[in-house]
């Protein structure tokens, strides 16, 4: 018998002899190579789809894009700058029927999963497989926020890989009730429209608590495809779908078989789509708001996080609607009363559009108007003696021959004969037709501002901003005409001259060299010399040669320095500047007057913008902004008074600038703004009307506030016999009338150091004692101000008549070449 003995090496041996034994056979070949592709394909999925997936914590802090509101300096929201409808909710103030409507039409076991419907996925997958398309199915509520917000709208199998796997890592991370907030809030309804509540109002002009079950029904189809159930084109369609909604809805017991019926028996209830319109109140003043905002902090995401139309901002402005609304009144009101029987002016615009869609042409234009009871319309068509003529609204009516008989200006043909197929005409009720209006072609700008503050209160830079864009209030460069004189004598007054310097209202040349020669000014209208006359004298009558001759005796040099200062404009040195021939804006030469009422303080550029908060709530602009504390408590406390951080800059001598005020509350008494004097409170300004005229102008106001305009034709022409006294001061009394009602009547407050005194206003002599009536003097003699040691009393027993200077000089003083600026007529006054 032979015993074999085991070595130790005997058992590997037989290991490694059963285990080539076992590779040898074809399935165990095959396992290895499953397990190796899945190794592989996990390490490629990993390399090219999870290692490049965005983070899913950035969802926790996720900031959607949010339109920029802007309210009033009441607080009250006046604007919204956006390019998309948006709205955002917090998930509780989403009614709980609402939230069961789309989860009946888009994820029904939207509490139950994770993240992936699993059959949904397969179907999907095998549909797109079979038809050769890419793949399109069932997601879940949480794949599509994550297909909105991180990896996009491509249709792919790549795709929808990432959207799975990023669905699981957000219901990792997120609640959901916080995922159905992020979707509700986000998701593309339509009509422009992001999220639901936004969709509410794009759809049914309501807010989401005003809704019907039905309409919130419609509203849960809406993901599937806005345009296939759009309630107008499609709507047996969107019914349809709509009844699918509430019977889900009902099979799941989310709603009674009552409320079901009610519902299924509702008709869609849907509002017609518009363009959004462009609010009424402060079109341009939040036009020129807007323009602020996207210089300061760019227009989208991409320039800066807190951007005009994503950046969800609130900016808190200076605008009074009340006295926007009572300027912009006064404008128009001007500017059609000027107008009137020159005969219409034509239609605002022609409209092109194929048969029967006059409806959506005239929407696009996002044209209305908001002046009194007119409306805008296009003519459809003619049928016998009235047009057909349509409305926004989808509604229409008639424009009968006998309304629209106005001769066509330029033409003696009724306007009515004038009229095509596509017109854009305004448009107001006469009875149950309608009558035609006439948009006026001549514009003009009006700002009001505040003068302790330098804000801008209101501002209208045309008949209507939805018609005409271009802000003449700021854009519009126009010569001032005599509003610029009280700039040219405040530089006088610096100078050293007094209210009761006498200048010579005579015949005024001035050498233009060999090639231009001698150019003589001339007082407006001819009107006739009237000698040695008073600083005053000459502002209140506003004569040209005064101020031309003062000019030259000063120095242009001087002149263009102080309107510098006043940040009027930039002026060459030419002493037709001083009669108004430069140019310059309406915001710019209110801005100058506030300063005058404000005893030579303010700022470089009116404010339009007190501050803007981000989405929030803190001040981003201005820097180092900071509240001020108790500036609106009811009573005073008796500590130190609140105030508000200053921000204004000395343009010019206090003492000087209430002079010049002074003077000119004496234009409204006695010069020609004397249409504002049955105002019957202390008030400054002066009328301006240039060469032809072409513009004619007033500014002034009280220590509230002050108002100026001009009105004039964008492309200058003759005004006609129209001059800033008659037609610019009425339209700003217009305005004045309802504005300070109710509004103490304050003097304006002259600074320390002023000397009052009275003198004869024509020979500027000072006259003592007393008169029986000492409320009632003799019309020559009144309260002059004077800058110490400057009054003529003192001036005489010091000196002299010698001391007081004057600009009695010759008729050719030094001045400097005025070129092509003194080649114009004078005659501004």
């Amino acid at each position: 018998m032979t015993v074999t003995t085991a070595t130790p090496s005997s058992a590997p041996g037989r290991l490694g002899a059963a285990w080539r034994g076992a590779w040898g056979r074809w399935w165990v070949k095959a396992l290895a190579g499953l397990v190796a592709l899945g190794l592989v394909t996990l390490l490629l999925l990993w390399l090219l789809v999870v290692r490049g997936l965005p983070s899913v914590d950035q969802l926790r802090s996720y900031e959607p894009p949010l339109p920029t509101h802007v309210r009033g300096t009441d607080g009250n929201p006046v604007h919204t700058y956006a390019r998309e409808r948006r709205v955002e909710l917090a998930y509780a103030e989403y009614p709980p029927l609402l939230v069961k409507a789309f989860l009946a039409a888009e994820d029904r076991t939207f509490f139950e999963h994770h993240g992936l419907d699993y059959p949904g996925l397969v179907r999907a997958a095998w549909q797109g497989l079979v038809s050769g398309n890419t793949p399109r199915g069932t997601s879940t509520i949480t794949q599509q926020v994550a297909k909105n917000l991180l990896v996009g709208n491509e249709a792919s199998y790549g795709r929808k890989l990432k959207e799975a796997i990023l669905a699981w890592k957000i219901e990792d991370t997120l609640t959901k009730e916080q995922i159905l907030e992020l979707y509700l809030n986000q998701i593309a309804l339509g009509r422009n429209a992001f999220g639901v509540e936004a969709a509410s109002h794009a759809y049914f002009d309501k807010e989401l608590g005003e809704l019907s079950l039905a309409q919130m029904a419609y509203l849960a189809i809406l993901p599937k495809g806005p345009s296939n159930y759009d309630p107008f084109r499609h709507t047996d369609r969107a019914l349809e779908r709509r009844g699918y909604v509430l019977r889900e809805m009902l099979r799941n017991d989310f709603i009674t078989r009552a409320q079901y019926d009610a519902a299924m028996a509702e008709p869609i209830g849907a509002v017609l789509r518009r363009t959004p319109r462009f609010e009424s109140v402060g079109g341009y003043f939040v036009e020129e708001v807007r323009r602020e905002l996207i210089a300061r902090f760019g227009e989208t995401a991409k320039a800066t996080p807190n951007s005009v139309y994503e950046g969800g901002l609130w900016v808190r402005t200076s605008l009074d609607t009340r006295l926007q609304g009572l300027a912009a009144e006064a404008l128009r009101a001007g500017l059609i009363r000027y107008e009137s029987g020159r005969g219409w002016a034509g239609p605002i615009r022609h409209l092109d559009f194929d048969e029967g869609r006059w409806q959506q042409a005239l929407l696009n234009t996002n044209i209305g108007l908001d002046y009194a009871d007119w409306r805008a319309a296009v003519a459809i068509a003619r049928e016998g003696d009235g047009w057909t003529i349509g409305f926004a609204d989808g509604r229409t009516g008639t424009l009968p021959r006998g309304n629209a008989l106005v001769p066509r200006r330029g033409t003696d043909t009724p306007a009515f004969s004038t009229i095509r197929a596509g017109d854009l005409i305004a448009v107001a009720p006469a009875g149950s037709q309608w009558a035609l209006r006439s948009v006026p072609r001549i514009s003009g700008g009006f700002v009001v501002e505040e003068p302790g503050t330098g804000r801008v209160l209101a501002m209208q830079g045309g008949f209507d901003a939805r018609l005409q864009a271009f802000n003449r209030a700021t854009q519009a460069q126009r010569q001032p005409g005599s509003t610029i004189k009280p700039i040219v004598y405040s530089a006088a007054l610096e100078s050293g001259m007094t209210p009761a310097s006498i200048i010579v209202d005579g015949p005024f040349c001035v050498y233009q060299g060999a090639r231009l020669g001698q150019k003589c000014f001339r007082n407006f209208a001819n009107m006739r010399s009237a000698g040695p006359r008073t600083m005053r004298w000459g502002i209140e009558q506003s004569r040209n040669l005064m101020t031309v001759r003062t000019a030259a005796q000063i120095g242009m040099g001087r002149v263009v320095d102080v309107m510098k200062r006043m940040n009027v404009g930039t002026y060459s040195p030419y002493l037709a500047i001083a009669l108004g021939a430069g140019e310059t804006t309406v915001s710019r030469m209110v801005n100058a007057y506030a300063m005058l009422a404000n005893q030579g303080r303010g700022l470089a550029e009116a404010s339009l913008i007190d501050f803007v908060q981000d989405r929030h709530g803190k001040v981003i602009w201005p820097e180092g902004w900071r509240a001020c504390d108790g500036c609106n408590a009811p009573a005073w406390n008796g500590g130190p008074m609140p105030r508000p951080a200053i921000r204004m800059r000395q343009a010019i001598d206090p003492q000087t600038a209430y002079q010049m005020v002074h003077i000119t509350e004496g234009v409204i008494q006695r010069g020609t703004a004397t249409t504002l004097r049955d105002l019957d409170r202390p008030m400054f300004g002066k009328t301006g009307t240039t060469t032809g005229p072409t513009d004619v102008w007033f500014i002034g106001g009280t220590p509230q506030f002050i108002g100026g305009l001009y009105i004039g034709y964008d492309n200058p022409r003759r005004l006609g016999a129209a001059e800033g006294g008659t037609v610019a001061a009425p339209i700003f009394k217009q305005f004045a009338v309802k504005a300070y009602e109710g509004l103490d009547k304050l003097p304006f407050r002259a600074p320390a150091g002023i000397r009052m005194v009275r003198i004869d206003r024509m020979s500027g002599k000072p006259v003592f004692g007393t008169f029986p009536d000492d409320n009632d003097p003799k019309p020559e003699v009144i309260w002059e101000a004077f800058k110490p040691e400057t009054e003529p009393r003192r001036a005489a027993r010091r000196a002299g008549p010698a001391a007081e200077p004057t600009a009695a000089a010759s008729a050719t003083p030094t001045a400097p070449r005025d070129s092509d600026f003194l080649q114009r007529e004078g005659g501004i006054y």
